[in-house]
């Protein structure tokens, strides 16, 4: 342990003596009171939220992300390029602990700065919100400034319908000569729109089943998240319209049940409270809506309804929050040492920035993994020619989509901005996903190559 910290603390002095941690500071701090004061809110909870936790959060984790790549690239490969590491291996200490220690003092420096901006961002925001109208306030008290936890209805399994009708189907010769993988997720469509269309002046019923959740949720206000869509050609982005409904929530056919009629605007999230002990003695609270429009109305299996109550105190919460980014900036210092392993300073960069765009496209990874090939389908359905790549190619479009999925799951900035919760159970997922496993897996390939390296090659070089 005493070496490790000793190689952690001078990867801190070497940060420090190349002065990043003094542009660091002052970059944070002008992310944190500069940028709030240039962009102005509209005087709302959500506005004022948008700007103090989304843009300010999001600005100090590509700041820190960034710069983490940039220090764990540099930090290793400049020292192999210039023969400084020599002093360090020649000495009774392993290589792991040269890799892992520098790994320690780059979580070291970003632990610090990050718990620097986040203090800044945790000020600034209940500084800024007494300037807020009173009932802003009140919805920033309710609605943000808390931990919320959701439950949803379960989602129904329909692939073995689908596989049912997709049997029935291909017995038509002209649907046998098309793409299997096009049909059945044509039919998929087919069944889910059967679930999530309310035509007008029909009702739709969902039953969410609280759980535990229940015992310790008696006697507080609930509150309903929605969101839904209608037809392209009345949807309407500069004059948007909303649409009328009618929300029965309670025990269904007793004196229990709680009306609301509210009318609402399409693809965007909604919440309206609703009062508190709704649900029956099992836990089950039934909402039922009926669409009293002129227009079908769609509400997404996945994130159609929501019901939120309150699971535990901002503050918590929002420390919880840092520590997942933390782990995400874990997660780019141990890609970025596993680069510099093996590669120079400029190409370790390029690699680790190249490897980040690719996470980021998830939407071309995910037509490929749902499409079974990199060639994509053809315009009318019809069987594609494999390529000899889709082997190899798809494989690995599936591990990068749950990896992209991960992220999405755990997203500690869209997660405080909204005032939904960060329980401690997820915070050890990320953990034990983003740091041990996959942070676990780059630190055991880079530590493998670093091991195997000939450092001499490095100096004949020079």
């Amino acid at each position: 342990m005493q070496s490790l910290a000793a190689i952690a603390f001078v990867t801190l002095k070497a940060a420090y003596r190349f002065r990043l941690v003094n542009v660091l500071a002052a970059l944070l701090i002008g992310v944190v009171v500069v940028l709030p004061s240039i962009i102005r809110d509209d005087g709302t909870a959500r506005g004022f939220t948008q700007i103090i936790i989304t843009y300010t959060l999001s600005a100090i984790t590509g700041l820190l992300g960034m710069t983490t790549l940039w220090l764990a690239c540099g930090t290793l490969a400049r020292e192999i390029e210039e023969c400084q590491i020599q002093v360090l291996v020649v000495k009774p200490v392993p290589r792991w602990k040269i890799w892992l220690g520098k790994w320690l003092g780059i979580m070291l420096l970003n632990s610090l700065l990050i718990a620097v901006a986040g203090a800044g961002v945790y000020g600034l925001l209940h500084k800024k919100s007494s300037s807020l109208p009173p009932e802003e306030q009140a919805i920033l008290r309710n609605e943000v400034l808390v931990a919320r936890a959701g439950v949803r209805e379960e989602v129904p399994d329909i692939e073995k319908d689908v596989e049912v009708l997709l049997k029935e189907r291909l017995k038509d010769a002209a649907v046998a000569s098309m793409d299997r993988n096009f049909v059945r997720n044509q039919l998929r469509e087919q069944l889910k729109a059967r679930q999530q269309l309310v035509p007008p002046g029909f009702a739709r019923r969902w039953t969410i089943k609280l759980g535990l959740a229940k015992d310790f949720v008696r006697d507080q206000q609930l509150y309903v998240r929605v969101k839904f869509f209608v037809p392209p050609d009345q949807a309407s982005t500069l004059n948007p319209k909303s649409y009328e409904g009618m929300w029965e929530i309670g025990p269904p056919n007793t004196q229990k049940r709680a009306r609301k009629q509210v009318s609402l605007a399409a693809d965007s999230f909604h919440e309206f409270p609703i009062p508190a002990n709704l649900y029956d003695k099992d836990g089950v609270l039934t909402i039922d809506y009926q669409n009293h429009s002129e227009t079908a109305i769609l509400f997404p299996l996945e994130e159609g309804i929501e019901v939120l109550y309150p699971e535990s105190g901002f503050t918590v919460n929002f420390i919880r929050g840092l520590c997942v980014i933390l782990c995400w900036l874990g997660l780019l210092a141990a890609l970025g040492l596993t680069a510099a392993s093996f590669l120079s300073f400029p190409v370790a960069a390029f690699l680790s920035l190249g490897v980040l765009i690719i996470l980021f496209s998830g939407g071309t990874i995910s037509s490929v993994v749902q499409d079974g090939t990199i060639k994509g389908l053809s315009d009318e359905g019809g069987p594609v020619e494999r390529s000899p790549l889709d082997v190899v190619a798809v494989p690995m479009f599936k591990g990068l989509l749950h990896v992209i999925q991960l992220v999405q799951s755990v997203s500690p900035i869209d997660s405080l901005s909204s005032g939904r919760s960060i329980t401690w159970l997820q915070l050890g997922g990320a953990f034990s996903q983003i740091v041990l496993l996959f942070g676990g897996g780059l630190a055991a390939l880079g530590i493998s190559i670093f091991n195997r390296r000939e450092l001499a090659i490095a100096q004949h070089q020079q």
